[in-house]
């Protein structure tokens, strides 16, 4: 089992978007990321973290970013993993706790973070981009803002770091550290979801697009234009003399506001 490490990083299965097969999570991944570049200022390996399946094929993924070992709680996929979550994070205490902002498959619904920062009296920190600085009592972070815009935190620890979409893209798995890389398996009681048994799944959909409204007795070039013609583009920011790290990024960040990549 892992010594206790002042940054932990929490993982999740993830779902690839088109064939469906379990792989490492993107945003979880960014958080690791983040992890193992902070660990080659501190010299301090970060404490990686999986609830769920230890036969998972995503486990191997993270092994393969360069993590010599992991940590998976034991959890039966009927159970609340956020419990056991919570529950082990508090028995560690770490400093800083790192991972994204929501699962890619099951619930999803972003609250798994809070809880965790509830069990911990720590502070909830969104759309971290790098870790600046750490000291025993804060820690210094850089937020995405909307526009492409970032902005410097100076954060009290314990706190809770979620990484952006913005942040870093994670380094490639290699197969060799995924291969030589040890896996705890730790057994946690976790209590089965109830509530969870009574839902019904399915696939989500996009919302369907909503037609601009013509008189009846338009002619049918009107109905075409209101039913294809894109929207009006509204907001956007002014950029003087960016520099090329910080125009790429905003063209990026646009990007995926509009569903692009």
């Amino acid at each position: 089992m892992q010594a206790n490490s002042s940054v932990m990083v929490l993982v999740s299965c993830g779902q690839h978007p088109l064939s469906g097969r379990a792989r490492r999570a993107e945003s979880d991944a960014k958080a690791l990321e983040l992890a193992l570049k902070l660990e080659e200022g501190l010299g301090e390996a970060p404490a990686v973290i999986f609830a769920g399946d230890p036969d998972s094929l995503a486990i191997r993924e993270y092994l393969g970013m360069g993590v010599k070992q992991l940590d998976v709680l034991k959890v039966s996929q009927d159970a609340d993993a956020s419990l056991a979550l919570a529950d082990h994070v508090s028995a560690r205490k770490p400093n800083i706790v790192m991972c994204g902002a929501r699962a890619e498959r099951g619930e999803s619904s972003g609250m798994v973070p809070y809880l965790v920062a509830q069990s911990l009296s720590a502070t909830v920190v969104p759309d971290v981009v790098d870790v600046l600085t750490q000291t025993e009592t804060h820690a210094e972070v850089l937020q995405a803002l909307s526009g492409g815009q970032r902005r410097r935190l100076r954060v009290i620890l314990p706190a809770v770091l979620l990484a952006s979409r913005a942040a870093p893209e994670p380094r490639q798995s290699a197969f060799t550290k995924a291969r030589d890389g040890i896996v705890n398996v730790l057994e946690v009681a976790a209590n089965k979801d109830e509530l969870a048994q009574t839902w019904q799944w399915q696939a989500s959909k996009k919302k369907p697009k909503r037609v601009k409204t013509v008189a009846a007795s338009a002619s049918g070039r009107d109905r075409f234009l209101a039913a294809t013609a894109a929207p009006a583009s509204s907001g956007g920011q002014v950029m003087n003399n960016p520099s090329p790290q910080d125009a790429a990024e905003a063209i990026l960040v646009l990007l995926k506001k509009e569903g692009v990549i």
